[in-house]
């Protein structure tokens, strides 16, 4: 069985779902939304309720020095370092795409979970899979071809 790093939005409707399908299917799995050491996942909401109004040196300042965005940042990036698959669960933002790039420049294994009506990614082709359903993610997580696999 697989440790994955299942990366993805806390916008995702889709994520504990996903996450509840991969272990029940035997995988260990790092859940961003609730970290092994039980802290809750990070939230920029945690550091100012009005994140979204930040300017681009407030940004930098905080995630850089924050102990709350230095927390998050470790619990994840340690997550990433245990594990041996990325699950990319689309819909996802920029952060979820970095942890895959990481993934796919480490050599690690990366596969990506997509649905109609997401926008098409070039750099897709880095993954070993590109599933569009939970059966093919299941096969491509146990080494089974996928149609149509990049790699």
């Amino acid at each position: 069985m697989s440790r994955i790093y299942l990366a993805s939005s806390w916008r995702n409707p889709y994520q504990p779902d996903a996450v509840a399908m991969l272990r029940s299917a035997g995988h260990e799995v790092y859940d961003f939304r609730n970290p092994p050491n039980g802290v809750k996942g990070f939230a920029w909401s945690e550091i100012d309720p009005d994140w979204l109004g930040w300017k681009a040196e407030q940004y930098r300042d905080l995630l850089t020095t924050h102990p709350i965005a230095s927390r998050g940042y470790l619990n994840d990036f340690r997550g990433m370092e245990w594990a041996d698959t990325c699950v990319l669960l689309l819909p996802c933002g920029r952060s979820a795409h970095l942890e895959a790039g990481w993934f796919a420049g480490r050599g690690k294994r990366l596969i990506i979970w997509t649905r109609d009506g997401e926008e098409p990614e070039l750099m897709a082709l880095m993954a070993h899979a590109i599933c569009i359903n939970e059966q093919e993610v299941l096969r491509a997580l146990d080494g089974q071809p996928i149609a149509g696999a990049a790699a």
